[in-house]
């Protein structure tokens, strides 16, 4: 249990950051201290436990490394998701009741394109982030050996692919000015 939940993390604290942020940014445009510090329990709190999630399926061989399209279909269901979540249990948490949008439907599909926005940057964060903490583990988690792995061969082919980029292009500009 203990090797899945520690490759919950690098994606549960790209998450949770993001959560805090946004109750940041409730004080930035002039909201109560109170109200901030809900919004950023509110949104920090399911973006963690989605992006947890996130990383239990990359860990585990679900979702590919390097690649979008399965992070953007996550989080076009998991952010509006965590939206909803926060935005009707705000409320709660400054001693009102539940406080669902107007029109839930119009919030939901609204969220689904911002969660664009969210999914590369929590990709990009998460990519930065996860290797580092698989490198601190991996000699006690065989999980997280594996996944780490995995990222230097991903490594390893992105270096290759790019240097051979790198070598057509120069033998491009080498034939164009011979010309």
């Amino acid at each position: 249990m203990r090797d899945r939940v520690e490759l919950a993390v690098p994606g549960a604290v790209v998450g949770a950051v993001g959560g805090l942020i946004a109750g940041a940014l409730s004080a930035f445009v002039g909201h109560p201290a109170a109200w901030a510090a809900a919004t950023a329990l509110a949104m920090a709190v399911p973006l963690g436990l989605l992006g947890g999630g996130f990383g239990l399926l990359v860990g585990g061989g679900r979702f590919r490394l390097g690649v979008f399209a399965p992070a953007a279909l996550y989080w076009l269901v998991g952010f509006p998701m965590a939206r909803l979540v926060a935005e009707t249990s705000t409320g709660v948490l400054l001693g009102g009741g539940f406080t669902p949008p107007d029109d839930v439907l119009g919030f939901l599909a609204y969220q689904g394109i911002v969660s664009f926005g969210w999914a590369i940057g929590f990709l990009w964060l998460h990519e930065r982030i996860a290797p580092h903490w698989l490198d601190k583990v991996r000699a006690r988690n065989p999980l997280a050996q594996r996944w780490y792995e995995r990222y230097v061969t991903h490594a390893r082919v992105l270096r290759e692919s790019s240097a051979r980029a790198r070598r057509r292009r120069a033998a491009r500009e080498t034939t164009a000015r011979t010309k």
